[in-house]
């Protein structure tokens, strides 16, 4: 290695800007979605490994119908045969690898917490060290918006739902169901949200029922935003 390139090896070490080998990530295969922040995929020797999303609780499965949404745009965002790359975090007391998976360089993670199909875990924050600031911003953001999860009067936390605290609120399911504009059955829209277009949501080709009252569905085929 002649002396400008020791030069330039050492004031990159040094100066904070990342190499090539800092920044790049494994690609691995999405081979299935268990939940809202689960999936398992398979890395590049062919192991299959099982995800829990870092820094993130999705609503649990029972949490009707929260649950099933969340699971639902976790496949959106990641489906089956899907290539990402993992940034490994720890393993979790279940041997699975905590991790932030992203997408065309957007984080998975992320983008279910500014869709309200996730809330910050806060008690692991630590493990999104260098981002939290914008996991806490997108989370007040959906909230104020009161999408997703936060489309309810009284939410109760994943964390306290799996210590067995259920939501006192007198609504019923059904009530709770139809909080959400039935024309977008993949996730939640309030009936009375203000006109949207396909700018202003991050979702892409999901089910449209009429009447479809924002024209996500301009050619009336049942997917919406298709572009």
């Amino acid at each position: 290695m002649n002396k400008a390139a020791i030069i330039t090896a050492f004031l990159m070490l040094f100066s904070g800007v990342p190499t090539v080998a800092q920044t790049s990530l494994p690609n691995m295969t999405v081979v299935s979605i268990g939940d809202g922040d689960t999936l398992r995929v398979r890395n590049q020797q062919g192991q299959a490994i099982t995800i829990r999303l870092g820094c993130v609780d999705a609503p649990e499965m029972k949490q009707t119908p929260w649950g099933q949404q969340s699971r639902t745009r976790l496949g959106q965002l990641l489906p089956v045969g899907q290539t990402v790359q993992v940034r490994s975090i720890e393993r979790d007391r279940y041997k699975r690898l905590v991790a932030e998976v992203f997408v065309n360089n957007r984080s998975a993670n992320l983008t279910m917490v500014q869709e309200g199909q996730a809330v910050v875990y806060r008690q692991y924050l630590q493990g999104c060290s260098s981002t939290k600031d914008q996991f806490l911003q997108a989370e007040a953001n959906a909230k104020q918006q009161k999408l997703g999860f936060w489309n309810q009067s009284q939410p109760v936390m994943p964390w306290d739902f799996r210590r067995g605290k259920k939501n006192t609120q007198p609504a019923t399911t059904q009530t709770q169901v139809q909080s959400c504009d039935r024309s977008y059955p993949d996730f939640c829209i309030p009936p009375n949200a203000a006109d949207l277009d396909c700018r202003d949501i991050s979702y892409r080709r999901f089910r449209v029922n009429q009447p479809d009252p924002h024209g996500f569905d301009r050619d009336r085929d049942g997917v919406g935003c298709e572009r």
